[in-house]
């Protein structure tokens, strides 16, 4: 029968590794874990919120906000504080313009007082006086002028709220001091006095009006107009007790006393108003207050104080030293306006100055402001650009390398393998990272990872292709001499007689079979076809009588084949090196 299937079917060739060698003495080893599984593989992340694991773009917000909350902080700081110093500089002017009208209300009261002062020292005859009453009516206009201002800023928040409410209570009460002064039986000195103190609560206001400003110029200009306010005053009080006392031809008790007093407080006020004003100023003071009206009053002040000490009667016609006072009066009122000139020049350079600040600060505010949004414009668009510029390469590096590893690099490998000789020189296409800096410098060291990789696959193949060779040339020769084994063998068994000598020529044929099995072996392991194919179908029951051939104790194996089933020619060595192999395998495992 063996003799039978020899002649359908030369025997075809199969895998010795799936038969006895490899199934039955191999070591049994745990299959290899897939990349990324092993455990050995991990690698401590730490915590989802610890900064390594933040990425490029939150690490470069970080990076660039808090420099730029700290500017914006100093900014907004720096704003703040230009706001409030420009709402400081308001009130200043707000107060200078109160201080300014203030003054003027001054000037007017100071002469109703004098006027009053001269109506009380002529004994009140004659019934209330026409030129007090008409000086009446022009410090009632100036009060209603100042009182809205006055009563705002004393119910305001500011720090002059508490300055504010004197003079108010001042405008209040002006009716009933008039009146005390005019139908009372005050002498001249309590009338002077009376006025007196609601003059001082008017100019009160003066010496404050920078409170809270920070200005040099500012400051000295508010001390110069304060000073000059009050020698102005004084010089107005020397008015009102010089006019009494040419009333009565000699100064009353105490009233010396305070015209010297006046005098001096008054060259006292000037020295300062000259300290601190600039030099514009100063000169249109000397422009103002001088003439022969400035002069002709210092002369009769002085004349005045001599006859005085002579206890002579204060009586001089050729100077006009009379006991109405007119010239006095004319003259000394000469001195008075032109200091109330320099005095509304000295105001209005405040407001100005005040206002100036005012308007630096606002713009200040307004730079700084701007500045800041345009920082921020900046940051924003820096930080942008430079995120862009990190996280664009970042992302193509990651997605690059990704495609390279599941994508470039295994078709690579693959036509490397696929290559008779394991292919030439492989380009490996660079990452499309085109920089110097440390991400191209991470690209550039990934390509070399790359190349470095497709070389060892090509030495890899070109091993591959040079054991095949040794494997096909194995077997090629191995075939040679076993075919030639078996035609020998084929040869002796035509010719012999004995059957114990038939029998072992047929054992030694079927070990030469299975020989030329296992050639034909290594050209399967060699990827190489088997060099025998069959362009017609072959039936089943010969391809299985074929493969039974091939293998050792066939006579175990019971042979049950449906007729009338045929294989394809081209697929005929492969099924009958498969059926060879699992019967083999069959035969080895099972008990005999």
């Amino acid at each position: 029968m063996r003799r039978q299937v020899k002649s359908v079917v030369p025997s075809a060739g199969g895998d010795q590794g799936l038969g006895d060698g490899a199934s039955r003495h191999a070591p049994q080893t745990p299959p290899a874990s897939p990349p990324g599984n092993a455990q050995d593989g991990k690698r401590e992340t730490g915590a989802r919120l610890s900064l390594r694991n933040w990425r490029v773009r939150s690490k470069l917000v970080v990076l660039v906000v808090i420099p730029t909350l700290a500017a914006l902080a100093l900014g907004g700081l720096r704003v703040t504080t230009s706001i409030v110093t420009a709402n400081e500089y308001a009130q200043v002017n707000q107060v200078a313009v109160l201080a300014s009208q203030l003054a003027s209300l001054a000037h007017e009261v100071e002469t109703e007082r004098d006027l009053s002062a001269r109506y009380v020292a002529q004994g009140r005859v004659g019934g209330s006086p026409t030129d007090v009453n008409a000086q009446y009516e022009r410090v009632d206009r100036l009060v209603a002028e100042v009182r809205g201002g006055v009563e705002s800023l004393s119910t305001s928040n500011g720090p002059h709220a508490a300055d504010a409410l004197p003079i108010k209570n001042r405008l209040d009460e002006l009716a009933t001091s008039r009146k005390t002064a005019i139908e009372s039986q005050l002498d001249v000195n309590s009338v002077i006095d009376l006025y007196d103190r609601t003059i001082s609560d008017l100019l009160s206001l003066n010496d404050k009006i920078d409170e809270g400003a920070v200005d040099k110029e500012l400051s000295a200009s508010v001390a110069g107009f304060a000073a000059l306010s009050r020698a102005k005053q004084y010089v107005s009080t020397q008015r009102a007790l010089l006019v009494a006392a040419l009333a009565t031809r000699s100064f009353g008790k105490d009233q010396l006393d305070a015209f010297n007093a006046a005098r001096a407080q008054k060259n006292s006020e000037l020295s300062t108003f000259r300290a601190q004003v600039p030099l514009g100023l100063r000169q249109l003071y000397d422009d103002t207050v001088s003439g022969q009206a400035v002069d002709r009053a210092e002369i009769l002040a002085a004349r005045a104080l001599v006859l005085e000490d002579a206890r002579r009667p204060l009586v001089d016609r050729v100077l006009g030293l009379s006991r109405d006072g007119e010239t006095w009066y004319d003259a000394i009122s000469e001195t008075i306006d032109g200091m109330r000139e320099v005095e509304k020049r000295s105001a209005d350079a405040i407001v100005l100055r005040s206002r100036t600040l005012e308007g630096a600060e606002q713009q200040n505010a307004v730079i700084v402001a701007a500045a800041i949004v345009l920082l921020l414009v900046l940051v924003l668009l820096v930080t942008v650009i430079m995120a862009r510029s990190l996280i664009r390469p970042l992302r193509r590096l990651r997605r690059e390398a990704l495609f390279i590893a599941g994508r470039r690099l295994p078709d690579t490998v693959r036509q490397l393998r696929q290559a008779e000789t394991g292919g030439g020189v492989v380009d490996v296409e660079p990452i499309g990272v085109a920089s110097h800096d440390e991400i191209g410098e991470v690209a550039r060291a990934f390509d070399e990872v790359h190349r470095e990789a497709v070389r060892l696959a090509g030495e890899e193949a070109r091993l591959r292709s040079n054991v095949n060779a040794m494997f096909v040339n194995l077997s090629r020769r191995s075939q040679t001499l076993v075919e030639r084994q078996i035609t020998l063998i084929d040869g002796l068994e035509q010719g012999e007689q004995d059957e114990q000598r038939l029998g072992n020529l047929f054992k030694l044929d079927h070990l030469a079979t299975r020989m030329r099995r296992n050639s034909e072996n290594l050209l399967v392991l060699a990827g190489q076809e088997p060099p025998r194919r069959w362009s017609k179908p072959v039936k089943l029951v010969d391809v299985a009588r074929a493969s039974l051939s091939e293998v050792e104790n066939y006579e175990r194996v019971v042979l049950q084949v449906p007729d009338g089933v045929s294989v394809a020619g081209q697929a005929v060595n492969d099924v009958i090196h498969l059926l060879a192999e699992l019967v083999e395998n069959a035969l080895s495992f099972s008990p005999r």
